[in-house]
């Protein structure tokens, strides 16, 4: 990534529409579900691929982190190849950058796959989703994938708070809220030191502990994902302007929330603006490696 021509990194980007499998549509109903709870306007009516979606960024000047969510198991939908999205990476590495999503119910299969995308698909991180995929963060059954995940330094993003996916459905599609309390992944933090760990989004109604978290553990950073600013709380704005300055990221949560309008409300949520360009861009170069130690810390001293 060129990053002095960069105007910032988006830290959660979804994969939605493979180029290389059918769509699985199993899970129509939780998308259908997500549109109407998000308002998600997108279009020619559908979600777009990963090619539209490189597109997207590459016409804003903005590099970002992209992903699926793997949640064979507990919802028995067809997951997006991770090797599709990082190979996507591979070929624009000028603007994008691949996580991988592994439910961690795989076990030692998962453990191998894990390894094999690091290794052989330079994966950055990892994404997990305790309400998705039916989990709690700190359950020994995960520790195999977060050390695979540890002994490469690498990042591990986990949804936390309330779940759009789910939301309004019977039952709440099944899903339950009580994996995504961000408390969980204080032990992950405890026991992981050197994996860096992404709370993502505002973690409604559990806000306060994931400032927490962020604060006490220094491997522990926010995605400000899946929200618009302007409903952000003032405790959380209160964080991000003063002592978590250095630990949040812009995320936006697209396709489901576009860059364009998380950035546009952004401007007028409260944030300092000497705060800005870390949330925005040197917080994610930092954690996420892509510039020498001493030049990223002399991007969040200046």
């Amino acid at each position: 990534m060129n990053l002095d021509t960069l105007v910032a990194i988006d830290t959660h980007v979804h994969a939605e529409v493979s180029c290389c499998q059918p769509p699985d549509l199993f899970g129509k109903a939780f998308d259908d579900a997500a549109d109407k709870y998000f308002g998600t306007v997108l279009k020619q009516n559908r979600r777009p691929t990963i090619p539209e979606t490189i597109a997207h960024y590459r016409e804003r000047n903005i590099g970002f982190v992209m992903f699926t969510v793997d949640c064979e198991a507990n919802i028995g939908r067809r997951r997006i190849p991770n090797e599709e999205i990082a190979g996507f990476a591979q070929e624009n590495a000028d603007i994008m950058i691949a996580f991988a999503s592994i439910d961690p119910h795989k076990g030692k299969m998962g453990v191998r796959e894990a390894r094999r995308l690091v290794e052989e698909f330079g994966v950055r991180g990892f994404k997990f989703h305790p309400t998705m995929q039916g989990f709690f963060a700190n359950d020994r059954m995960a520790y195999p994938m977060y050390e695979l995940i540890a002994e490469h330094k690498l990042t591990a993003v986990f949804h936390s708070g309330h779940s759009g996916i789910g939301s309004g459905m019977p039952g709440g599609g099944g899903l339950r809220l009580k994996y995504s309390e961000p408390i969980h992944l204080d032990d992950v933090a405890t026991d992981f030191p050197d994996m860096n760990i992404v709370i993502a989004h505002p973690s409604w109604p559990w806000q306060s502990q994931a400032l927490s978290i962020a604060l006490h553990k220094p491997n522990v950073y926010i995605d400000l994902s899946g929200w618009s600013p302007k409903y952000f709380s003032p405790e959380l704005i209160q964080y991000a302007n003063s002592l978590l300055r250095e630990k949040m990221l812009f995320g936006s949560d697209f396709p489901l929330i576009a860059p364009d309008r998380w950035l546009k409300d952004f401007e007028t949520a409260g944030f300092r603006d000497e705060v800005k360009p870390l949330l925005l861009k040197d917080n994610a170069v930092r954690m996420l490696g892509l510039a020498p130690v001493s030049d990223a810390v002399a991007a969040v001293t200046v």
